[in-house]
């Protein structure tokens, strides 16, 4: 479909809560396929219609396994446990990362795009895209929980490889 613009951090509209999706449109659904397309162009494993400049509650999440991807509308987290504790980035915030803890086992109800209602199950990395994107819809980036300072990951274009 389409890739669109990624909002950055200090866009005020990624620190607003999303609205409930009561009915899946042609738009909700346009949404979704334009989302996906936009994570796989940045190479992301997680986006929400927040950063897309969209509030809307609608999480696109594809860690790579064969479940993948997911589209995931009203999503909640009905149980977590466990904890890991590693670097996370984000499309909002570009060239950066930072230590960030999360559970590391979560259990999350969301509609899919028919309006059944659907769990997913995840753990390690799924588990941590669950957890960064439904912080979108509640108007949080991870750079508020990060431990520490964030680091660069991106090198500085300046620096040239030497043969």
């Amino acid at each position: 479909m389409a890739v669109r613009n990624i909002r950055i951090e200090g866009d005020p509209i990624l620190n607003k809560i999303a609205k409930e999706i009561k009915a899946v449109t042609p738009r909700i659904k346009e949404l979704a396929e334009d989302m996906l397309d936009t994570m796989y162009e940045a190479n992301g494993v997680g986006l929400a219609a927040p950063q897309v400049g969209i509030l809307r509650r609608l999480v696109v999440i594809d860690v790579g396994d064969e479940n993948g991807p997911y589209v995931m509308l009203n999503p909640t987290i009905v149980e977590s446990d466990g904890e890991q504790t590693g670097d996370e980035g984000c499309l909002s915030v570009p060239g950066k990362a930072g230590t960030v803890t999360r559970p590391n086992h979560v259990i999350a109800k969301y509609y899919d795009l028919d309006m059944n209602e659907c769990t997913v199950e995840g753990n390690e990395l799924l588990a941590r895209a669950i957890c960064h994107e439904l912080d979108h819809l509640d108007g949080h980036l991870y750079t508020e929980i990060v431990e520490g300072e964030l680091k660069d990951t991106i090198a500085p274009e300046d620096e040239e490889e030497e043969d």
